[in-house]
């Protein structure tokens, strides 16, 4: 990983080992993809054929979940073909190849903070229902932002099938609310304060209203502890909950494969930018000019 520091900003990068890995599996000459994962693909278990070698498949993969250290645009489609890594084919490799052409495209890419006296914990949730061909089991996606600096971000397949839009989208939640209060505990240790309560946006309003109307819950008992656990955090005034439009629901982008406008669009929500990585002594350099012309680096 790659740590370049120029005054207020600070920005963290793995030009080296992306590239690396370009190389390693014979794709840094490839045509570079402008998404990585189509908005039109459904992976399943039966799609393909068997692989000859699924080591090669497995080892791919295994890169790639190192490389969303620091790149939440790939999170997606990492974990799509990461459940594929017992029994993959020819039509989840070609998903793999697609994920190291965008790669090749955005190698110098990484995530940006900036210094900024906003402690506002912001949360956004996300789920695709029934998204998964094999098991019909939803997708949840979400990220937290303390300020304007991106903190976490998620993508995982629930481990339970959800039986409506809206209770995929509680579960997302729940999920979601989980983890801002624990940031809440880690800042509480830390002394930073927050000076409000944390808000987590989503875009189905059928779940606002499970969290916040307690009729709702005769309809409910089959998701009754991650209902209870959120109405108790919003009673209690520690979390609040919002509508934002699915057009500005910046956790669309972990839960589904989307068309290049959709994708570039919300990828700009996430801090991601070009970053230049120079070595010690400044005889080297990985990566495009860019802003931070002057800066300094340290690998570890």
């Amino acid at each position: 990983m790659e740590v370049t520091r120029q005054g207020s900003h600070l920005s963290l990068a793995q030009s080296r080992y992306a590239s690396d890995l370009l190389q390693k599996f014979k794709m840094d000459q490839c045509k570079p993809s402008p998404t990585p994962f189509l908005s039109s693909l459904r992976l399943s278990a039966s799609d393909g054929a068997p692989l000859s070698e699924p080591e090669l498949y497995r080892s791919m993969v295994g890169g790639l979940q190192y490389l969303t250290l620091t790149r939440p645009d790939i999170s997606f489609a990492v974990n799509q073909v990461c459940q594929y890594m017992h029994n993959p084919t020819s039509t989840h490799l070609q998903a793999v190849k697609r994920i190291y052409r965008y790669i090749k495209g955005t190698v110098e890419r990484g995530l940006l903070f900036r210094s900024s006296p906003d402690f506002t914990l912001r949360g956004f949730s996300d789920a695709d229902w029934a998204g998964s061909l094999d098991d019909r089991r939803s997708t949840s996606g979400a990220c937290i932002f303390l300020g304007p600096n991106l903190l976490t971000w998620t993508a995982k397949k629930q481990s339970t099938v959800s039986r409506s839009s809206s209770e995929a989208e509680y579960r997302a939640l729940a999920t979601t609310a989980a983890e801002i209060r624990w940031f809440c505990y880690l800042f509480r240790e830390l002394g930073i304060p927050l000076r409000t309560p944390p808000c987590i946006f989503v875009d189905n309003i059928s779940a606002l209203h499970m969290a916040a109307n307690p009729v709702f819950h005769a309809r409910t008992r089959h998701i009754e502890i991650d209902y209870h656990f959120v109405r108790e955090l919003l009673a209690h005034g520690v979390l609040q909950t919002r509508h934002i439009s699915s057009h500005h629901q910046i956790a669309d982008i972990f839960t589904k494969g989307l068309s290049r406008d959709r994708f570039s669009f919300l990828g700009s929500k996430l801090n991601l930018h070009f970053v230049s990585f120079r070595l010690r002594g400044g005889d080297e350099s990985i990566g495009s000019t860019t802003n931070l012309s002057t800066a300094s680096a340290v690998k570890t």
